[in-house]
């Protein structure tokens, strides 16, 4: 693809993304009253608390949906492979909307974006939703990378829950390119999709927000049909997924 037509697409890319940005926090505003009665306003008392499994999943996976959108921006400029940038680009948009309508939500709720004293995650451990699909998935035994403690995932260099890539293996994609750039950033977002999809199975067990359920739901089925192209794209390429705690080279 001409160097004007790659920059004029991602262009488009970057302006779409924008868009849905503002549209995504825009739509959920209905979402506020749903299941009220139609002529009662519903009562600011129905809002999630701040340590709610709502409003956790909202922050969380706006911060998770963040790093999956830069890693499909950096592959765009490390590959020409028009196959790997389409998923990129697909992924970016997907997750900056989700994102943005994680982050409206918290909006709406009056809640803040970050939330001092709470540790990622801690809404799927208070939950009990950690040792249920966390326990049996790569996502929490052995994602590379992954540091563990008693208490759920320990952050660590830049990745702050599971599937998050670490600062050094973002630098490591920055650094790559052509085919090398393609596969790391196929796997980093497969260990990132695994990650997400238990988060995401965590707020359909237990968020109480009927429009937040629908969306993890949502997020679990898109995810899981990436996850099956991310492996038959990596197979093309005679490499695969990482397997729990690997050396850190790429094939």
């Amino acid at each position: 693809m001409p160097e004007r037509t790659r920059r004029t697409w991602w262009a488009a890319g970057s302006a779409v993304v924008i868009a849905l940005l503002f549209a995504g926090a825009a739509s959920v505003a209905a979402a506020r009253d749903e299941g009220a009665d139609h002529h009662t306003a519903a009562p600011a008392t129905q809002s999630p608390a701040t340590d709610s499994a709502d409003a956790g999943f909202a922050r969380d996976m706006a911060v998770h949906h963040q790093q999956a959108v830069e890693m499909s921006f950096i592959v765009r400029d490390r590959t020409q492979d028009e196959d790997v940038r389409r998923l990129a680009y697909d992924i970016a948009n997907t997750q900056a909307n989700q994102r943005g309508m994680l982050l409206g939500w918290l909006d709406l709720w009056e809640l803040p974006k970050a939330a001092a004293g709470q540790e990622p995650m801690a809404w799927m451990t208070a939950g009990g939703h950690a040792g249920h699909d966390m326990a049996g998935m790569p996502g929490m035994t052995a994602m590379p990378g992954m540091a563990q403690t008693d208490g759920g995932y320990k952050a660590h260099d830049g990745s702050l829950m599971p599937g998050m890539a670490t600062r050094t293996e973002l630098d490591r994609l920055r650094g790559a390119s052509g085919r090398q750039a393609e596969i790391l950033y196929l796997q980093l977002m497969t260990d990132h999709h695994k990650g997400g999809i238990d988060m995401a199975r965590g707020c359909a067990d237990l968020c109480s927000v009927k429009a937040e359920k629908r969306l993890a739901r949502g997020m679990v089925a898109g995810q899981q049909s990436e996850l099956e192209a991310m492996a038959g794209m990596l197979a093309e390429r005679g490499a695969a997924p990482r397997p729990g705690k690997t050396s850190g080279k790429t094939s």
